[in-house]
């Protein structure tokens, strides 16, 4: 069988090519495209989110059998296609939970101390003064954590740390772990409602879709600091540029976008336009919350620490490993 990778680098090649000996394998650097497409001979197809593997490029791959794909999320996967071919779909659903809920929490302190403009101010201009860098304390401050799960946990041992009241949202809560920890369970408009830091961290599905919205999230505590490491769907960007700019929020942490795709891709914009007015207004809202210097945005980058890498790369070699050996584990379910 042969084993085709996109989107990897010198290191990926290296560790993978020395875990999967034996094994026909062939990378890219480049990530998978309607236009870079994998070989129409590939059985196993291994990707990262960057990735889309949609209707028509699994059109170009008839003797696909399995997928890996080295994230947790999927949403970048056609999964009723996939269901539709009998192709199994694999992730790694444990790789970062530590990994992703420290970037979260390096986000938050980050603007609840003015790091950011601190940092800039004295590099720039060489500027000690302080009073424009007055931050505020998590000590005695709400945190709801929408997501209660791997990340999520992590961000409420975390958050108990820095002696902060914590209110969770999760579709399956577990009592013993709130009486462990000493966290509490709540509604979504109840944790939005009385939260002075509001965190994401549930995967992106269409019930998650705009999770925060126009609607609830007049129900934020004004002056409150959203946190999104997770998806850039679950926040309706149009939405969140109109609170900020009103001062419902004080500030907000996004490692993810909507539309953070085509924000890569500016110059084919610009030669072809975009297929959808709505889209078009997302990536618009994107570039003013760039510029914006109570928000923060990073380039999806909650991931990405050695440790995390190199637990994806494990993970997704023993997928891999096992589903030529006749069985199946790390399966994605719909």
């Amino acid at each position: 069988m042969t084993i085709e990778f996109f989107a990897t680098n010198q290191y990926d090649q290296k560790y993978l090519s020395q875990k999967l000996t034996g094994f026909d394998l062939v990378f890219h650097q480049e990530a998978l495209s309607e236009e870079n497409l994998p070989s129409s001979d590939t059985d196993i197809l291994c990707v990262f989110v960057d990735c889309p593997v949609t209707k028509p490029v699994l059109d170009k791959c008839p003797k696909l059998k399995f997928i890996a794909t080295r994230s947790t999320g999927f949403d970048h996967i056609d999964m009723k296609e996939c269901q539709a071919r009998s192709i199994i779909v694999s992730n790694v659903p444990t790789y970062g939970e530590n990994t992703v809920a420290e970037f979260a929490f390096a986000l938050l302190l980050a603007l609840s101390r003015k790091l950011y403009p601190a940092v800039k101010q004295v590099k720039e201009e060489g500027n000690f003064f302080t009073q424009d860098l007055q931050g505020f304390d998590l000590k005695g401050k709400t945190i709801g954590i929408v997501g209660a799960g791997h990340i999520g946990m992590h961000m409420v041992k975390m958050a108990l740390g820095f002696d902060m009241k914590v209110l969770a949202f999760d579709p399956h809560p577990k009592q013993e772990l709130a009486k462990q920890f000493g966290f509490e369970y709540a509604d979504l408009n109840q944790l939005l409602s009385e939260s002075d830091v509001v965190s994401l961290h549930v995967p992106y599905l269409p019930a998650t879709h705009h999770i925060i919205n126009a609607e609830n999230i007049k129900l934020m505590k004004k002056g409150a600091v959203l946190i999104n490491t997770a998806r850039g769907g679950l926040v309706d960007t149009q939405a969140l540029l109109a609170a900020l700019k009103s001062g419902q929020l004080a500030g907000a942490g996004m490692d993810v976008l909507e539309e953070e795709g085509h924000i890569k891709e500016e110059a084919d914009l610009i030669i072809n336009g975009h297929p959808k007015q709505e889209e078009l207004m997302t990536l618009l809202a994107d570039h003013e919350l760039m510029e914006m210097s109570n928000v923060l945005v990073t380039p999806h980058n909650a991931f990405n620490s050695r440790e995390a890498l190199d637990r994806i790369l494990d993970t997704t070699a023993e997928s891999i490993k096992a589903f030529m050996q006749g069985s199946s584990i790390n399966l994605v379910k719909i």
